[in-house]
């Protein structure tokens, strides 16, 4: 691996991630990449995640999962924020949100689909 990569979630599994963040990459194996979680190494299979060499700078809007803990007042996705990783209602349209918890303000990713 050359430079600093990162990864995030891109298909349901049984992982200790959160829909929408980014991960530091610590290595990748021929089968796996090694993630950086709150300071602990996790292994994920390669083919559930998406990498890049530096995370986005839109807000990533995601699908609820069943046992989501956000309100059901937001309905079926929420907005992620990419500094933070504050979870919000996603916006009716606009192009940029601004994040409560980090004070950014970021553009909105409605194109970048999510469990494609």
């Amino acid at each position: 691996m050359i430079g600093t990569q990162w990864a995030r979630l891109r298909a349901e599994g049984s992982v200790p991630l959160r829909r929408g963040a980014w991960y530091r990459v610590l290595r990748v194996t021929t089968s796996d990449a090694i993630l950086n979680v709150h300071e602990r190494s996790v292994n994920v299979p390669l083919g559930m995640v998406q990498m890049a060499s530096r995370p986005p700078t839109v807000c990533a809007i995601v699908p609820r999962p069943a046992n989501s803990r956000v309100p059901q007042s937001w309905g079926p996705r929420y907005a992620v924020c990419p500094h933070c990783h504050a979870r919000a209602r996603p916006p009716q349209g606009p192009v940029s949100m601004h994040c409560t918890r980090c004070d950014g303000v970021f553009e909105v990713g409605w194109g970048d689909s999510y469990f494609a």
